[in-house]
């Protein structure tokens, strides 16, 4: 495999667009997220959080038979992707409900407000407002709370663990990221070969972080105007921290803004685990779910999330 090429198992690589969410496109993909909302109807409650936020809540299928004998249920707050500009709480339903059934674990999606109409610190904001609520409930263990999320919510997460730090009301027990957006730095890079990428390139990257910073992003304003929550990269301090599990492949654009987290992230006494997919493109997992190399990043990320939350009370059923 050169050093550009897709994995052999990810078949779908050849065929799909660099970029897909762009200022052009995104009227049109919002219209067509309202439009299948009700085909991806989760099985979860509804929650309004207040006038501003929802949550989508799953809990475990067990939860009635369990709840006498565990009156206090670990939890993941989830954050969906969409490149801060796309995307809903309900996107990720299908992987929510099956961390909640296989974990005995309650889990939260938050549903945030999207720039380019609220950018930051709104978006984050809204996902402390969630972390605030979970850890609440009376049925959820406040000191057993993973936080994770995908691509933009990935950098949501990593930021969102950085406010806990920051108001230390809540203690999370992990970081789990997928190819979390950390950087905005990343959109002045010219060395990437856009014919590696796939799904989120370049262009969708700078309209991204363009909307999320405003005039803050890179390019439109000196680097000290932009603050280091809304990139988590730029956050100079990252000891005290929670564990971390983050995974990317590497023809992905975020694949070297990732790893240079992490090193740092080891390198402040932070257990860190990298999972790095060779030739695997932004949100292979999702679009080819049923791939081997798909299969073996759900099963990584799903045995972090038991580690963390669970240990060594609970294992994994057959495939994880």
């Amino acid at each position: 495999m050169t050093e550009h090429s897709f994995n052999t198992q990810l078949r779908a690589a050849r065929f799909l667009p660099r970029t897909i969410i762009s200022a052009r496109t995104l009227p049109t993909l919002r219209a067509l997220t309202k439009l299948t909302a009700r085909t991806r109807r989760p099985d979860a409650q509804v929650v309004a959080v207040n006038s501003d936020v929802s949550v989508l809540v799953f809990r475990p299928a067990s939860a009635s038979a369990s709840a006498s004998a565990r009156p206090r249920t670990p939890a993941l707050l989830w954050i969906h992707g969409g490149g801060m500009v796309l995307g809903d709480a309900a996107q990720d339903s299908a992987f929510c409900r099956r961390m909640a059934d296989e974990l005995g674990i309650v889990v939260v999606s938050a549903e945030y407000r999207l720039a380019p109409e609220h950018p930051f610190p709104t978006p984050l904001e809204d996902c402390y407002t969630a972390l605030q609520w979970l850890a609440g409930q009376s049925d959820v263990d406040p000191a057993r709370i993973a936080i994770g999320g995908e691509s933009a919510g990935g950098g949501l997460a990593a930021a969102l663990t950085l406010l806990a730090k920051e108001r230390g009301e809540i203690r999370p027990v992990l970081q789990l990221l997928s190819y979390p957006m950390l950087d905005d730095r990343t959109v002045t890079r010219t060395d990437v070969d856009p014919r590696r990428l796939r799904i989120w390139s370049a262009k969708s990257n700078r309209f991204g972080w363009r909307g999320y910073l405003g005039t803050a992003a890179s390019g439109g304003a000196s680097d000290g105007d932009v603050p280091p929550l809304a990139a988590p990269a730029r956050y100079e301090d990252l000891t005290g921290l929670p564990p971390v599990w983050i995974g990317v492949g590497t023809n992905d654009l975020f694949h070297d803004e990732d790893v240079a987290y992490a090193r740092r992230l080891q390198q402040a006494g932070v257990a860190t685990t990298l999972h790095e997919v060779p030739g695997a493109y932004h949100n292979f997992d999702s679009i080819e779910a049923g791939a081997a190399i798909s299969q073996a990043f759900l099963a990584a990320r799903t045995a972090a999330l038991n580690e963390a939350l669970n240990g060594a009370a609970r294992t994994h059923p057959a495939g994880l």
